[in-house]
């Protein structure tokens, strides 16, 4: 939200979504190659039940990799088929650690481990939320958006995200070239005219 503040916007805060963490057992790392978190989420709560030190770490986008303390791979393109595209192969014994509902393309291509660490859930706000503009940074949120039925413009922070609007009926009228905050605060300040990077 401070960068969007920086960008001389009024920002409303409806929060859409909370999450739910799925057990507080031990997940032992030790045997695994690779270990893969996909978000700050997930790499909060793999972190907290975290047992054993993982030889290798890969995370999409720089905030999800902060959220775990650090990753061997952070690929440049930040969705999965980013991080495909950089892991090394043979990849080995891989661990996917995300939320329930994850998409399987990793688990697929890599034969990889799943360990559902949370899951959201939908709230809904007493009234609709009103604004000129609603930035959409995940897909879940996308969704829980779309069935407000408020008629917003939106800015998408990527492709699955572009995808879960169009299909709850949510226009996207720009999507982030790249799929962080710092993509999502430059295409507010392309569509808005406002293009100045915040401090």
């Amino acid at each position: 939200m401070r960068g969007l503040v920086a960008l001389r916007h009024e920002v409303v805060h409806c929060p859409l979504l909370e999450i739910e963490p799925l057990g507080d057992e031990p997940i032992d790392v030790s045997g695994f190659d690779w270990v893969l978190v996909t978000s700050v989420n997930g790499a909060r709560e793999l972190r907290r039940r975290l047992l054993g030190k993982p030889k290798r770490v890969a995370a999409i986008g720089q905030a999800t990799a902060d959220a775990f303390g650090g990753a061997d791979l952070v690929p440049a393109v930040a969705t999965q088929e980013g991080l495909l595209e950089e892991l090394p192969r043979p990849a080995g014994r891989v661990l996917f650690a995300g939320g329930e509902g994850a998409r399987r393309l990793l688990v697929d291509e890599l034969h990889a481990e799943f360990v559902p660490l949370y899951r959201t859930r939908e709230l809904r706000p007493a009234a609709p939320p009103e604004g000129d503009l609603v930035v959409l940074a995940s897909a879940s949120a996308a969704h829980a958006f779309g069935r407000l039925g408020a008629d917003i413009p939106a800015i998408s922070i990527g492709p699955q995200t572009t995808e879960a609007a169009r299909s709850a009926g949510v226009e996207v009228v720009r999507e982030a070239q790249t799929h962080d905050v710092a993509g999502l605060l430059a295409a507010v300040g392309w569509l808005t005219g406002n293009a100045r990077t915040p401090e």
